[in-house]
């Protein structure tokens, strides 16, 4: 158990930022599940709008730092590669 004033603190700040990206993380997966479920129905248009709300919630995720950027980037970008493809068809 810590014992200083700022070890203290410490902790508290770390379980604050835990539960914290955990929500938004929960949000991200949840948003790409939408998303790939629309995708399965074969509705084009409705499958562009999921792309776009979670493209947005994924890019806020990594704007605060609890993904990677580049784990963001590689996220939209094989959804938007998904997307494509049902287009094409």
């Amino acid at each position: 158990m810590a014992h200083t004033a700022s070890a203290k603190k410490r902790i508290r700040q770390s379980e604050e930022r835990n539960l914290r990206n955990r929500a938004y993380k929960s949000k991200m997966k949840t948003f790409t599940k939408k998303f790939n479920d629309v995708l399965n129905t074969s509705d084009v248009e409705k499958a562009q709008l999921a792309f776009i709300e979670a493209q947005s919630v994924i890019a806020k995720t990594a704007s605060k730092g609890v993904i990677h950027k580049n784990n963001a980037a590689r996220r939209i970008a094989r959804m938007a590669e998904k997307l494509n493809a049902i287009k094409s068809k």
